[in-house]
């Protein structure tokens, strides 16, 4: 090859790795915001259904022992499903993107089975933890918990228990939930104790007080 089209060469050779990584980047991008809208929904449903039924939790004890039983999950699986479709091949891409990470990806590709068990546990978990904070809510409030803020408090305390939910930021953190299901379903760990401490949390954070600055920060 003369010397002169070496550097042309090179140049459309790196101009198509540039626009490879550059596709692979967008469809990264956009299978996890679809991962994330389907976990939301996920919750959102999750947490209606405790909403709109009878069901309350009256202390962390109580959670617990429930939190032991078998759960029914038959009526939300339609969107357990499709967060785990959407979730597998999202990990196996990761997987595929990080060979020089010191991470073990090729481990954390696993079956839908271990994610599904995780997401199926989370919601469970995040169903008897938002029967909680509905209860203390009501019961602080003397009436109907407004369903957004049993969301925001009931993601916040699962995420972090040790924290005191802020209402000042109404955003869920669906971002970081979904990263926490996917990736312990993928090493096949266990969110309980997590859940376990946030029952605690949800039993002891003051209900009035984070009640009455959500009222004050909403629309008149």
């Amino acid at each position: 090859m003369p010397a002169n089209e070496q550097p042309g060469r090179r140049a459309r050779l790196q101009t198509r790795a540039t626009s490879a990584g550059t596709n692979a980047a967008r469809s990264s991008r956009k299978a996890l915001a679809a991962l994330v809208e389907a976990v939301g929904a996920l919750v959102h449903s999750a947490i209606d259904r405790v909403l709109l039924s009878d069901e309350r939790v009256t202390s962390a004890a109580e959670a617990k022992r429930l939190l032991a039983t078998q759960a029914d999950t038959e009526a939300l699986a339609d969107k357990v499903q499709r967060v785990v479709v959407l979730a597998v091949p999202f990990v196996r891409m990761l997987a595929r993107g990080a060979r020089f990470s010191r991470v073990p990806w090729a481990m954390v590709a696993s079956s839908s089975v271990s994610i599904g068990v995780a997401v199926r546990s989370g919601v469970r978990e995040l169903q008897v933890l938002a029967a909680l904070v509905a209860y203390r809510l009501e019961q602080a409030t003397g009436t109907p918990s407004d369903p957004a803020l049993v969301e925001k408090v009931a993601v916040d305390l699962y995420l972090h228990p040790k924290r005191a939910p802020d209402v000042a930021d109404d955003k869920l953190h669906l971002v970081r939930l979904t990263r926490m299901w996917l990736l312990r379903g993928a090493f096949g760990r266990s969110t309980s104790k997590r859940a376990l401490k946030a029952f605690d949390a949800a039993e002891t954070f003051d209900a009035e007080e984070l009640a009455t600055r959500w009222q004050a920060r909403l629309p008149r």
